[in-house]
């Protein structure tokens, strides 16, 4: 296992520039958060957690209202051009926020800002698969969650300090700036990003809405990937804890400060980080239906005891549960590319975004109840309630053993051909023609998929 393997996408000049585009857009959003919170304390002083409090729940409600609209477009028009025009006009919406005065104008921005999120963001991954062909976008889709979870811890502390120099409102500015940074990486991708150049760009509202039903079906309908999304709620059940109450555990129980809670909440980006770049590795070495398990279980079970450590055993629980919730994310995405035909992979990469985001939605309000009402048992009750959703969740959807999904490999064997009128095929001077004569014939790798076991030459597998 090469832990350097995850970076050979990057010799793909079209995906390093997409990467980059998105690099510096992952910044441009830690920008846009930390100048947020400041805003938000400028205007409302001690309730500024009920302003972003707002502006999440109005985040996630517009991933869930138009991601799957936007994958549906991602499927038929140039999605470079749309990933173009999404930066512009968060550049514009970010450039407004130094001049707001009154936190509804606060709520209309952050959720203008989303819904283009929305948009970029399902037909981003979508494009993915479709940049850097099928041997390298398991790894391109590893170093993207890489970084957006290194970028999530480290991206807060660098808003920090340029906030600090120079000044909370100026800093979306600056954040603006970034937008148009990515815009012109994405603008120089040579040629169009259509999967389809032979669709019509025009559809009616019924077909429209036929191709967003289309995305949540196949979501469904595919068992792995219907047992990988199931499981997501499992996470992020266990997640949300995590997000919702380190914050009360740290400084109220623990009577520790802001300092000790950022480092109990990098581990965990640091342990999300560190299991992509081994799934990235790992290169299809195991099936993916098999990681998911194991990182649902880890993130459960990393909430368990944690009423009950100190600091630093807290921070190697995050770390745990860290992993486990990128075990669950990640393979999600590649079995979305593995299992869908390109041609629609933009709506259900928008389907899946909406959904894995409602189930966010379902699981911050319970976390925020048990932090109210059990908090000295928040989390070992969380995990209860993420333990018995995975029971159920196995028990009645992971797919069947006869069913399980797998890779054909590559073989070479002989067999007997004659040249009748279904077989006709030429010969090698020199090679026997005589009837029936014998071929050496490749049977070529075979990506994820399942159907009933059968023990023969070509399905030697295990589980």
């Amino acid at each position: 296992m090469n832990a350097l393997s995850l970076f050979h996408c990057l010799r793909n000049p079209v995906f390093a520039r997409l990467y980059t585009a998105q690099t510096v857009s992952l910044l441009g959003d830690a920008l846009t958060w930390v100048g947020l919170a400041l805003l938000a304390f400028e205007l409302v002083g001690k309730n500024s957690a009920v302003v972003l409090s707002g502006a999440l729940t109005l985040r996630v409600t517009a991933f869930v209202l138009l991601s799957p609209l936007a994958g549906a477009i991602a499927d038929r028009l140039d999605r470079k051009r749309i990933m173009v025009t999404t930066h512009l006009a968060r550049m514009l919406l970010v450039g407004l926020l130094p001049f707001v005065t009154a936190v509804w104008q606060v709520y209309l921005l952050i959720f203008a800002l989303n819904l283009f999120n929305a948009f970029f963001t399902p037909t981003y991954k979508a494009t993915i698969p479709q940049v850097t062909g099928q041997n390298d976008y398991p790894q391109a889709i590893a170093l993207s969650s890489v970084t957006y979870q290194l970028l999530s811890v480290l991206g807060p502390g660098f808003a920090g300090a340029v906030a600090a120099f120079i000044g909370a409102r100026q800093i979306f500015f600056l954040d603006a700036l970034s937008f148009v940074v990515a815009a012109i990486l994405i603008f120089s991708l040579p040629g169009q990003l259509r999967v389809d150049s032979s669709q019509p760009s025009v559809r009616t509202t019924g077909r429209t809405w036929q191709d967003i039903k289309a995305g949540t079906t196949r979501l469904f309908v595919d068992a792995p990937i219907r047992y990988a999304l199931l499981m997501q709620l499992v996470a992020s059940i266990a997640g949300a804890q995590i997000l919702v109450n380190t914050i009360g555990y740290v400084q109220g129980t623990l009577k520790l400060g802001e300092v000790q809670y950022g480092w109990v909440m990098a581990a965990f980006g640091i342990g999300a980080a560190i299991s992509a770049v081994v799934v990235g590795a790992l290169n299809r070495r195991l099936a993916l239906t098999s990681l998911i398990p194991i990182g649902a279980v880890s993130i459960s079970l990393a909430l368990m005891p944690a009423n009950f450590v100190d600091l630093a055993v807290l921070m190697m629980l995050w770390a745990v549960a860290g992993a486990g919730q990128n075990l669950v994310d990640l393979p999600t995405q590649t079995l979305i590319a593995d299992r869908i035909p390109r041609t629609i992979q933009g709506r259900v990469y928008g389907a899946h975004f909406a959904w894995s985001h409602l189930w966010w939605a379902i699981s911050y309000p319970l976390a925020g109840w048990l932090g109210s009402h059990l908090g000295d048992r928040s989390f070992l009750y969380g995990s209860l309630v993420s333990l018995a959703m995975l029971a159920v969740v196995q028990v009645t959807v992971a797919p069947q053993l006869r069913d399980r999904e797998h890779i054909h490999y590559p073989t070479w064997h002989e067999h007997e051909h004659i040249h009748d009128e279904h077989h006709q095929h030429d010969h090698e001077l020199g090679i026997l023609t005589g009837e029936p004569h014998t071929h050496l014939h490749e049977h070529t790798t075979i990506l994820y998929h399942s159907h009933p076991d059968l023990i023969d030459l070509h399905h030697r597998h295990h589980y």
